[in-house]
């Protein structure tokens, strides 16, 4: 099993800046190789912000390039997601994700997820 812990979420203004954080634990938390975030509103589908990979390859929203910073840490394994200049648009449950090989099967994980809300 893999445990995905979020923290960081909160109440910002717009433009101004959160960092949010998943550390990674379990057992087979070693077969990790891809680690992102991903974010819903109500009625909507469940949509990626940014992905790392072991490789350090990363993907990120168009809608949030230039924004957001991903980054990761391998001891133990934790993913941020840096998040300036922030929007209302931006306002949305984050979730964490991890993803890898686990009893040689492709599977993820989800963390409980974090509220994230920019308003004035």
């Amino acid at each position: 099993q893999v445990q995905l812990v979020e923290s960081g979420g909160g109440l910002v203004q717009p433009g101004g800046s959160l960092k949010l954080s998943c550390s990674a634990s379990g057992s087979i938390s070693r077969n990790i190789n891809a680690m992102g975030w991903y974010r819903q509103v109500p009625g909507k589908e469940r949509e990626l912000v940014a992905i790392i990979t072991e490789g350090n390859s990363i993907n990120y929203a168009d809608s949030v390039k230039g924004r957001f910073t991903i980054s990761r840490d391998n001891a133990p394994k934790t993913v941020y997601l840096q998040m300036n200049n922030l929007k209302q648009e931006d306002t949305a449950v984050y979730f964490c994700k991890a993803e890898g090989v686990f009893r040689g099967l492709w599977g993820e994980y989800w963390g409980q997820g974090t509220q994230v809300t920019v308003s004035s």
